[in-house]
């Protein structure tokens, strides 16, 4: 089985971001993005899901996968390799970082605050901690 949690890293957003204030992902018409799905269950719920978690449950909405076949799905879904939250358009386009906590359980971090710091407390917090991996982003474009 293949997974894309990581342990004890903070996913910062790609260099090639398109904003500096992290952004909350606009509904484009009625039917939620991904970036709309995993924003919902991680604002409210920090270190609730791993993101094997989160990206499964996104994949299992958009595709209407029943109750009864949830499990089997999810062994389906992993085995193969599946992109990470290096990735997520909430880290390449939407400004967001994602940390991983010691059991793999994700929080979401905006990375700006109202004043001119460069960061909110946490997610600065969680910058200057030399026990935590940072990992950039996936670039949206070649360099």
């Amino acid at each position: 089985m293949h997974t894309t949690n990581y342990f004890n890293t903070l996913i910062e957003p790609a260099e090639d971001c398109p904003v500096t204030t992290s952004e909350v992902p606009p509904l484009k018409g009625n039917k939620k993005s991904v970036a709309n799905l995993q924003y919902e269950m991680l604002h409210d719920q920090p270190y609730t899901f791993t993101s094997d978690d989160v990206l499964f449950s996104v994949f299992a909405t958009r595709k209407g996968v029943a109750d009864e076949e949830l499990e089997a799905q999810r062994q389906i879904y992993f085995s193969k390799g599946q992109p990470c939250f290096r990735a997520s358009p909430l880290t390449k386009r939407y400004g967001w970082g994602v940390h991983s906590n010691a059991e793999g359980k994700i929080a979401l971090f905006a990375v700006d605050s109202a004043d001119s710091t460069g960061g909110s407390p946490q997610y600065r917090a969680l910058q200057a901690d030399d026990s935590i991996t940072k990992k950039k982003a996936m670039r949206s474009k070649r360099a």
